[in-house]
């Protein structure tokens, strides 16, 4: 028997926006935790919602936009010091231009301009798996 406290379960979710050949990347809040990483536009799952729901409410706050979630594209699992996240990544397309209301900026780049960004832990694999 281990006497490991057990970590947070986090579930996040964000979207693969792909617009010709570019990809969508928002970079967090100076104040946020991983201060200033880039990452692909999403967030928390709350008690009760869907990933749907979830990444169409954290698009609307974070980018000021409306968005068409779509399809499952990936799943990471990531263990940090303080908590294990499980980050689902969806196709989604928005429906009007995004502006970074709740981010620090946001970037269309292409996938050989990634390595350009620094991206936390389970985003940078989600880059990776998307380059593959």
């Amino acid at each position: 028997m281990t006497d490991e406290p057990v970590r947070p379960h986090v579930r996040v979710v964000t979207a693969e926006i792909e617009r010709d050949g570019r990809y969508l990347i928002t970079q967090r809040r100076p104040e946020a935790s991983l201060p200033l990483l880039w990452e692909f536009p999403g967030g928390r799952v709350e008690p009760g919602e869907s990933d749907p729901e979830a990444l169409r409410r954290e698009l609307r706050h974070r980018l000021g936009v409306d968005a068409e979630v779509g399809e499952l594209s990936l799943h990471v699992a990531q263990e940090y010091d303080a908590y294990t996240l499980d980050l689902l990544v969806y196709k989604a397309r928005l429906l009007g231009e995004p502006r970074p209301a709740h981010v620090h900026d946001l970037r269309w780049v292409y996938p050989d301009e990634f390595d350009h960004y620094e991206f936390p832990g389970a985003d940078q694999r989600t880059v990776d798996e998307l380059l593959r």
